[in-house]
């Protein structure tokens, strides 16, 4: 019987880092235990994202906060209304430091680090120690809710460009870019952070979406861990974006399955990470996803994840224009049709 870890390339690169496949835990919770982290790379993990340090949870010296980032509207860390409450442990700077440190010495997989700041002491400072600390690159996990109507598109996009090319001055360490995917035109911010210098861009950022508590009269959190459907929006701006930036592309958010890892590839990403599958289905699943990315690549001749990333992306594929607008109209036409 062949071997198909012997006879199948597994491996891609992101960040400048040297993977053994494209499966990569996401920043959650469960990364805020360096059991979990070392459970994970046993169970075939190749990079881990940890949870985020949200500055706005630490307690900060007054002289500390600026204008850098809060004229008209914050380019802040969820807003506590908007957020569900993930856990009740929060890691201040120094613990989250140390959770850095002892990763590193846990595991040989990479560990990303991930910041969410709202102010630029806190985003420049941190960014700097938590490069000190070991982490391998440093992911941006920017969560900008523009509430303000006198803030403008264009204010909000110089906002995050601003920031990359500042955090980017001050680190040596790759440095992604997690974002939402509520642009006017993706594509053409994604070409901006990349001249800004993002080394990756990680799409897309979930917004969650508060619910009402009628009894209570309250604004309260609501948390719904995804599924593969919202694979689509990703796989099509990452189709979209594919070989017009330099930095690598990640897909977060409806990874589910080995079929769900494939098509990320083969729309332009680097990496798949997920966090929701594992919360339902363990962090052993990894192996399973393991497996199952084998057996799909030997079942379709494949010799290697390399062979497959931007296969179907917009440059790639004979008809682009599924990614546009005649695609909407096919869409309407094919469900009339049934």
């Amino acid at each position: 019987m062949i071997d198909l870890a012997k006879t199948i390339d597994l491996s891609t690169t992101y960040l400048g880092l040297k993977l053994k496949n494209p499966l990569v835990a996401s920043s959650s919770p469960m990364c805020g235990d360096v059991a979990n982290v070392r459970r994970m790379e046993d169970s075939g993990v190749a990079a881990v994202v940890l949870q985020s340090l949200f500055e706005e949870q630490i307690e900060l010296e007054s002289d500390e906060l600026d204008r850098f980032m809060t004229e008209g509207s914050e380019l802040s860390a969820e807003a506590v209304t908007h957020l569900p409450e993930l856990t009740g442990r929060v890691m201040g700077p120094d613990a989250y430091l140390t959770h850095i440190v002892k990763c590193k010495q846990a595991v040989k997989v990479p560990i990303i680090a991930s910041l969410n700041g709202t102010t630029r002491g806190g985003w420049l400072g941190y960014a700097r120690q938590i490069q000190q600390a070991g982490a391998d690159a440093l992911e941006l996990n920017i969560y900008h809710i523009a509430v303000d109507p006198d803030v403008t598109g264009e204010q909000v996009e110089k906002q995050y460009v601003d920031l990359v090319q500042s955090i980017k001055k001050e680190v040596t360490i790759p440095v992604a870019v997690k974002l939402g995917p509520y642009f006017s035109s993706m594509a053409n911010m994604a070409r901006k952070l990349d001249a800004a210098g993002a080394d990756g861009l990680v799409l897309f950022n979930r917004f969650y979406q508060p619910d009402y508590d009628l009894e209570n009269l309250e604004v309260v959190p609501n948390l719904i861990l995804s599924n593969s459907h919202e694979l689509l929006l990703r796989l099509h701006w990452i189709a979209v974006i594919y070989g017009s930036v330099k930095a690598d592309l990640a897909l977060t958010g409806g990874v589910h399955s080995a079929q769900d890892i494939v098509k990320s590839m083969m729309a332009g990403a680097r990496v798949a990470m997920m966090t929701s599958a594992l919360l339902k289905r363990g962090i052993s699943y990894l192996d399973t996803l393991s497996t199952e990315l084998l057996v799909w690549l030997g079942e379709h001749e494949y010799d290697s994840i390399r062979q497959m990333q931007g296969s179907m992306s917009r440059n790639a594929v004979p008809q682009p224009k599924a990614f546009e607008r005649a695609n909407y109209m096919k869409v309407l036409s094919s469900y009339a049709a049934r």
